[in-house]
């Protein structure tokens, strides 16, 4: 079977202890989380995990089995499946000088992102996107010299 990387989104009941459960649930079983964000949905006893992971169809199945014997847990959806929005936020500290620094800016507008800091030796851009998007940029800007990248993993929802 193929191995790709799929989307969860677990709707659950918003308890001290029920992210390590998940989380947990998935070491125990030798699955590594490619990525892992989670929040309160509008209603503050539900949060909302997003879980990138990376299996065929089998390991996918054992994991929402797994996930669906969780007591707090209410929904699995596979994002991977249905047609989502995918996006990540990204923080890159970029070395600069004086002379580069408008250079970094320009290349960082094209890619819509924001210039959230500058100090005398670095840039820092905020970017928001798909994971292409902001891996290209990563790619483009790597010349100048990165300090720090900082992302949130993906988030998503269902599109419609």
């Amino acid at each position: 079977m193929k191995s790709e990387r799929h989307v969860l989104s677990i709707t659950v009941e918003n308890y001290s202890g029920t992210l390590s459960k998940v989380a947990g649930l998935f070491s125990r079983r030798g699955y590594n989380i490619d990525t892992l964000t989670v929040a309160e949905t509008m209603d503050p006893n539900i949060s909302r995990i997003t879980v990138t992971v990376t299996g065929d169809e089998e390991i996918l199945e054992q994991i929402t089995k797994q996930l669906n014997k969780l007591i707090h847990v209410i929904k699995i959806t596979d994002l991977t499946l249905k047609k989502s929005i995918l996006r990540e936020l990204m923080f890159l500290k970029i070395s600069c000088t004086k002379d580069t620094r408008s250079e970094i800016i320009q290349m960082s507008d094209v890619f819509k992102g924001k210039t959230v800091n500058i100090s005398s030796k670095s840039i820092t851009i905020e970017m928001t996107g798909d994971e292409d998007k902001n891996n290209a940029f990563i790619e483009l800007i790597r010349p100048y010299g990165i300090v720090e990248i900082v992302r949130t993993g993906l988030t998503a929802i269902e599109r419609g």
